[in-house]
């Protein structure tokens, strides 16, 4: 099955492809700093090129739905030469796949194995603190990526990654501000697939949505809200099986097509919650502070005492299922200065903490409420925004 791309240069390809061997590509593509889709195009054409007589069958058994984007025209060309050489479409890909990891060897001096996509969960139990304006915003930073820097301070250049904005808030403000709808009620959606997966047929690749691919280079996406996500946290307290899994289990399947999964959390501390944040614990193996929690708060005392609340749950998740949840860092957001005392003496404290540090100080200014009323990413409408700008050093402290 294939559906156009929405830029029309590419079209999306459902098919099958067996656990490992997908394992295989996303590790050697990351390892080769070659983007997925690029690798699968040049994995389908190379396959093209070889003779049939030269490529062994592939043990499929098993192989799950998988899906990815072809360049218009290539997918056609693709089936027509599965039927030519009587192999089903699941069977031609593996082939294509398997010759491409055997052919695109890396040196044991230089090979590194990325196990997992980064995932960052922008949390606070305190609404209006501007969770979803930080979410979207380092997404975007993701994924534009930043130019190395000369000068005083050299600074490398941190590449753009394919991202995923997830929109966990049943609110739905970050599908709104990009002018995306919400899942309808009684479609498939994230909460159908954390709380119902025995009536989903489909894959939650069907729902993400390509953010402005012309400005952001194809790696934004958002997965959007749903308006059954209200009910979430009553739903999870039905379901069988451990809970605190369930957003894990939901978005496995999304990351092998994704560098970084960023999470515009709920403001509360219910199940949902306590799901999000089991979502970005340290993983075995996973380098300290490659995911994690990423906390925005405001220079007033109602955030500090939101703050130590939403401390005490992640202690509790933390302790409950034995796992490390790194906090990434806070984001005073929203700053005025002309707010006086409170304001300033406010933020002293927040950098007085010194763990989890101040990651950067957004001011409140009217580029990014704008950028909301005219539903376009702040990076697009107003790149050199000083609020813009609080983006990028926030993705570049986060490395």
């Amino acid at each position: 099955m294939a559906t156009p791309y929405s830029d029309g240069a590419r079209e999306k390809v459902a098919s099958k492809l067996p656990a490992a061997l997908r394992q295989e590509l996303k590790t050697r593509a990351a390892q080769l700093g070659i983007d997925m889709q690029d690798a699968v195009t040049d994995a389908v054409e190379q396959w093209l090129a070889r003779p049939a007589e030269g490529t062994s069958t592939v043990d499929t058994a098993g192989a799950e739905s998988w899906n990815t984007w072809l360049p218009a025209g290539l997918y056609d060309r693709f089936k027509t030469e599965c039927g030519a050489r009587v192999i089903s479409y699941a069977q031609g890909l593996a082939q294509a796949i398997r010759v491409w990891v055997d052919s695109h060897t890396v040196p044991l001096t230089e090979l590194t194995i990325p196990q997992y996509s980064r995932r960052i969960v922008v949390c606070n139990q305190k609404g209006g603190v501007g969770k979803t304006t930080i979410a979207a915003g380092i997404g975007q930073a993701i994924a534009l990526g930043l130019p190395a820097t000369t000068g005083k301070q050299r600074l490398a250049a941190l590449p753009g990654r394919r991202t995923l904005l997830v929109d966990y808030d049943p609110q739905g403000h970050l599908t709104s501000q990009l002018g995306v709808k919400q899942v309808p009620p009684g479609e498939e959606s994230l909460v159908t697939h954390m709380v119902d997966r025995e009536r989903t047929t489909g894959t939650l690749l069907d729902q993400v949505v390509p953010i402005t691919p012309e400005h952001f280079d194809n790696r934004l996406f958002l997965l959007p809200s749903s308006f059954d996500a209200f009910l979430l946290d009553s739903r999870l307290g039905s379901i069988r099986g451990p809970r605190e899994t369930s957003l894990q289990r939901a978005l496995a399947p999304l990351e092998e097509h994704f560098d970084t999964i960023v999470i515009d959390a709920p403001p509360n501390l219910g199940l949902a919650m306590d799901a999000g944040l089991f979502y970005g614990h340290r993983r075995k193996n996973e380098a300290v502070g490659a995911s994690g929690v990423l906390i925005p708060v405001e220079a007033e005392d109602s955030s500090a005492d939101a703050y130590a609340m939403l401390d005490s749950q992640i202690r509790a998740v933390s302790l409950d299922y034995d796992v490390d949840i790194d906090r990434l860092g806070l984001v005073v957001n929203k700053f005025d200065k002309r707010k006086g005392y409170v304001a300033t003496h406010s933020l002293d404290n927040w950098h007085s903490l010194g763990t989890p540090p101040v990651v950067a100080v957004v001011p409140d200014l009217k580029e990014q409420r704008e950028a909301v009323h005219l539903k376009q990413p702040l990076l697009m409408y107003a790149p050199t925004s000083t609020q813009a700008q609080r983006m990028r050093e926030i993705r570049r402290r986060l490395g």
